[in-house]
């Protein structure tokens, strides 16, 4: 069945990372850091199967080029703690096409993303040669300025309110759910958290007993009990990498321990 994942966080210098090799190692190219005089070259990386930036109307044609957009991030932003990029990663259905799962990741960043403002840098990553062969996803690299057709202009700071972040969260749930319908394939994904999920069967349920209709009553009662569970952890791609290996670590076993009960 199809997930549903989406996690927003910030790329930020006060961490020690650059927008330039984070957006080199997720399109799988050779950028220079101009900032730091560093090459971060990717390009013998596997498993990029798309990238593409979307610009908003009024962007300048150069941010069109990876190596140019993300330098001119690193140019602009002076802070020791600047705050480079938003980088959204979604869990992408794997019941889809390449190309139904590439249309339905620039329409939900064009809608939500590029037409308030912000550049987004897309990369579609095709599962790893090990472990689940049903995780495709995408990475969305963010600007957080705005945008003139100068170039960038100065933060904007209502793209932090949470908000907002539950309406993209809803909105890709949206947007997964349609093509999902479109394609013919029944799989549907939820943004909304287990304990609100499993609130609302319980009140169909109860619902569908007021009425006499046993039938429903059970069949969302069967719902309600696959949703009376904890959420299991998210785990890194770095804990992962070690749990392929054979290594244990903390978080998987946190992961087990939650499967186990």
């Amino acid at each position: 069945m199809a997930i549903y994942r989406f996690s927003a966080k910030l790329i930020s210098r006060s961490s020690g990372r650059s927008s330039v090799a984070a957006a080199a190692y997720r399109s799988a190219e050779n950028i220079l850091d101009n900032r730091q005089g560093l090459e971060h070259d990717y390009s013998n990386r596997g498993g990029v199967l798309h990238t593409e930036i979307l610009l908003p109307e009024n962007a300048p044609e150069w941010m069109s080029d990876r190596s140019q957009l993300w330098n001119s991030v690193e140019e602009i932003e002076k802070r020791k703690d600047a705050q480079l990029s938003r980088e959204v990663v979604l869990s992408l259905p794997h019941e889809l096409t390449d190309e139904s799962r590439r249309d339905l990741v620039a329409a939900f960043v064009q809608e939500h993303f590029v037409d308030r403002g912000m550049v987004a840098d897309i990369a579609l990553h095709a599962p790893g040669a090990s472990g689940d062969d049903r995780n495709h996803h995408a990475h969305v690299m963010l600007t957080t300025r705005t945008v003139t057709e100068e170039g960038f202009g100065g933060k904007d700071r209502s793209w932090n309110d949470k908000a907002l972040l539950e309406q993209w969260r809803k909105g890709w749930s949206y947007h997964a759910n349609w093509v999902l319908e479109r394609e013919g394939v029944a799989a549907r994904v939820d943004h909304r958290s287990l304990e609100d999920r499993h609130t609302e069967q319980v009140e169909l349920k109860e619902a569908a007993l007021e009425r006499g209709d046993t039938k429903a009553a059970r069949e969302h009662e069967i719902e309600a009990l696959e949703f009376d569970r904890e959420p299991l952890p998210h785990i890194g791609f770095k804990a992962w990498a070690m749990e392929r290996r054979g290594i244990q670590t903390a978080i998987g076993a946190s992961m087990r321990e939650a499967k186990e009960r």
